[in-house]
C-alpha cells in the first residue's frame, strides 16, 4: 500500500444529537466554531454541522450558520464545511437557506438525500415507532439541482442501498453535479436517534454488507465514506476496512452512541490513529477538494 495515500476524515459534529445523549454536544454557534476548529487542527477534512433549531428556514437559518461559521473561516479560510437540509416541505423552505449562506462566506459542498427511509426507536412495546424521513424523486431532483447551479459538490447520505440505485440513476442519465461523494451509512444497535438500542435502519456494519454497498458503488467513480449511526465506527470492522479498500472515514458526534461521551475531537483522533496503522495518512483539505473533484 502507497503510504503517501491521503484518507478524508469528515467530522459531523451534532445532528440532532442531544447533550442529554452526549454533553460535549456542541449546540450554540460558540460551541460549533470551537468544535470545528479544534478537529481541523487534528486532522478533519471537512466539517458538517446542524443549527441548533432544525425549524427554522430561509434568512433564518442562513443567519443561524453563518453566526458559527463565520468565525471559523474568518480563521480558516480554506475550510471545507457544508450545513444540512431546514425544515419545511417545500423546496423553498427546505433548500433556501443555501444561496443565502453561499452569497456570504465560502461554500463548496451540498448535500442530497437521494431516498427516503423509516427512521425509529424501540417502543414501549419493544416495537418500532418513529418517522419516515421522506426525500421523494422531486425533492432530490431539486437537490441535485441547486448543487449544479451554486456549483456544490453533493455529498451523498446513503441510509438504504436503494438511495444508491438512485444515485446510480443521474449518474447513468450524465446529470450528476461535479465533485460528488458518497457516504455509506451503516444502521449501528441505537439507531439514527440513539435513545436505546434495538432499532435501527439500512445494513450493519458488518464486511459482508461493506461489500454489498461497494458492489453497488463500482462504476460510479465515486470517492466513498463509511460511518456507524447509533454505535461507534471504530467498535467495527468497516472502519479498517474501509481505509485498506481506498475509502474515508466519517465520525462525529451527530452519529456516534454507547456507553461513552467522547467529544468530537476525540473521534477524529481516533479516526487519525486507524489511517496512521493502515500505513496512509489524514488528507490536507487541498487534497480533499482535489481527491473529490469540488467546482
Amino acid at each position: 500500500m502507497d503510504s503517501t495515500e491521503p484518507t478524508i476524515i469528515e467530522v459531523a459534529l451534532n445532528g440532532g444529537s442531544t447533550k442529554r445523549r452526549n454533553p460535549n454536544v456542541p449546540r450554540d454557534p460558540d460551541e460549533i466554531t470551537r468544535d470545528a476548529l479544534a478537529c481541523l487542527d487534528v486532522g478533519a477534512a471537512i466539517v458538517h454541522a446542524h443549527n441548533r433549531d432544525f425549524s427554522v428556514t430561509g434568512q433564518a437559518a442562513a443567519d443561524a450558520y453563518l453566526a458559527a461559521w463565520e468565525p471559523v473561516l474568518s480563521e480558516r479560510p480554506d475550510t471545507l464545511w457544508y450545513p444540512t437540509t431546514a425544515g419545511g416541505t417545500t423546496d423553498e423552505q427546505r433548500l433556501g437557506h443555501f444561496p443565502l449562506i453561499a452569497a456570504r462566506v465560502p461554500l463548496r459542498i451540498g448535500v442530497v438525500d437521494p431516498g427516503s427511509t423509516n427512521l425509529g426507536w424501540p417502543g414501549a412495546d419493544g416495537l418500532p415507532q418513529g418517522v419516515v424521513y421522506s426525500n421523494d424523486y422531486d425533492h432530490i431532483r431539486a437537490g441535485f439541482e441547486l448543487c449544479e447551479r451554486l456549483r456544490l459538490g453533493p455529498s451523498l447520505a446513503i441510509y438504504e442501498p436503494g438511495f444508491l440505485r438512485t444515485t446510480q440513476s443521474w449518474i447513468t442519465a450524465g446529470r450528476m453535479p461535479q465533485g460528488a461523494m458518497v457516504k455509506l451509512y451503516f444502521g449501528g444497535p441505537y439507531g439514527m436517534f440513539g435513545k436505546s438500542p434495538g432499532c435501527s435502519f439500512g445494513l450493519p456494519p458488518t464486511l459482508a454488507a461493506l461489500d454489498a454497498y461497494l458492489e453497488l458503488v463500482a462504476g460510479t467513480g465515486l470517492p466513498w465514506s463509511v460511518s456507524v449511526w447509533g454505535g461507534d465506527l471504530m467498535d467495527t470492522p468497516v472502519a479498517r476496512a474501509a481505509v485498506e479498500r481506498g475509502g474515508h472515514l466519517h465520525v462525529g458526534l451527530e452519529e456516534h452512541s454507547g456507553d461513552t461521551t467522547p467529544t468530537n475531537v476525540d473521534l477524529v483522533r481516533a479516526a487519525v490513529d486507524l489511517v496512521e496503522s493502515c500505513g496512509r495518512r489524514p488528507a490536507t483539505v487541498a487534497e480533499t477538494v482535489e481527491l473529490l473533484d469540488l467546482p
